[in-house]
C-alpha cells in the first residue's frame, strides 16, 4: 500500500538533508512504524507523504500510483494524518459536529446528522459530544473527534504521527487499542511515527529505527519486543526505553487485554 524509494527532504537556510535516502513499504492493512529520538527525521517523513511539505526528492508511491510533490484533493479521500496535539488540530471556536462535516464539504461529498453520529460512535463517543467544543473535551476525548474526523472520508491509510505522546499513560492505552480496533474491522494501513519503543511494538508489524535521517536497522515487531536488535543504536534506544518503564515485552494494555 506504501512504497518510498529513497526519500531525501532538505530543510533549512541553507538546505541541509534531515531525511537521507529512506526506503520502506508496508504491506496492504499492515502497520509499520518509524521510531526513532527527537529531530531524527521521522515526523518529516510524514508530512512529505501526506502532502505537507512537497520538496522533496525520490518517489512515494501509494496503492501502486506514484504521487506528484503536489497532491490533488482527491489523494485525501484516501490518505489521512492524525497529529500528536488532539486540541492543536482542532479548531477552537468550531464545534465538533461542524468539524466531521468539513472534510465531506472539502471533498463535495454528501453531510448528514448520520455521518456525523456513525464518525463518533465508531472511535466510541457519545453524539451527543458533536454540540460541544474542543475545550469542553478531555485530551482522550479530542483525540478520539480527530480519529473520527480522519475517518469519516473512508480512507485507506492512516498517517500517525505522535498520535498518543500528548496524553496520560492509562489514555494513551485506550488510544492505542481503539486504533488497533479499527485497524482490524477497516483494514486500513498505518504508518505510526513515534519515540516510544513500547507503542510501536503494541501497534506495529514491523518497525524502521531512524538516526539522523536514515533508518539504520528495519526489524519485526517480535524482534523488537524480544530485545534481539543489531544496531547500537537501536539497542540503546531500547535499553534507554526499558529504564524509563517503557518495557517492549509487556506492551500498553487496555483492561488486561494487549
Amino acid at each position: 500500500m506504501i512504497d518510498v524509494r529513497n526519500l531525501v527532504v532538505r530543510l533549512g537556510s541553507p538546505p541541509q538533508a534531515v531525511v537521507k535516502r529512506v526506503s520502506f513499504s508496508v504491506e496492504t492493512g499492515g502497520s509499520y512504524g518509524l521510531v526513532g529520538e527527537s529531530g531524527c527525521g521521522k515526523s518529516t517523513v510524514l508530512r512529505a507523504i501526506s502532502g505537507l511539505n512537497p520538496d522533496y526528492r525520490g518517489e512515494i508511491e501509494i496503492g501502486g500510483k506514484v504521487l506528484s510533490p503536489v497532491r490533488p484533493k482527491e489523494f485525501y479521500r484516501s490518505v489521512q494524518m492524525v497529529f500528536q496535539d488532539p486540541y492543536g488540530s482542532l479548531h477552537p471556536r468550531k464545534t465538533i459536529g461542524a468539524q466531521l462535516l468539513e472534510p465531506l464539504r472539502n471533498q463535495r461529498l454528501p453531510r448528514s446528522r448520520e455521518a456525523v453520529f456513525e464518525a463518533l460512535t465508531s472511535v466510541g463517543l457519545n453524539p451527543e459530544l458533536r454540540y460541544r467544543f474542543p475545550h469542553q473535551l478531555s485530551g482522550g476525548q479530542r483525540q478520539r473527534v480527530a480519529i473520527a474526523r480522519a475517518l469519516i472520508l473512508e480512507p485507506q491509510v492512516l498517517l500517525l504521527d505522535e498520535p498518543t505522546s500528548a496524553l496520560d499513560v492509562s489514555v494513551q492505552a485506550e488510544i492505542l487499542n481503539l486504533l488497533n480496533e479499527l485497524r482490524e474491522k477497516r483494514g486500513l494501513t498505518y504508518l505510526l511515527v513515534s519515540h516510544d519503543l513500547a507503542v510501536i511494538a503494541h501497534m506495529c508489524d514491523r518497525v524502521g529505527v531512524m538516526q539522523a535521517g536514515q533508518i539504520v536497522e528495519e526489524v519485526e515487531a517480535d524482534r523488537l519486543r524480544a530485545g534481539t536488535l543489531e544496531h547500537p543504536y537501536s539497542r540503546l534506544l531500547l535499553e534507554a526505553s526499558q529504564q524509563y518503564g517503557g518495557s517492549t515485552e509487556e506492551p500498553l494494555t487496555m483492561n488486561g487485554a494487549a
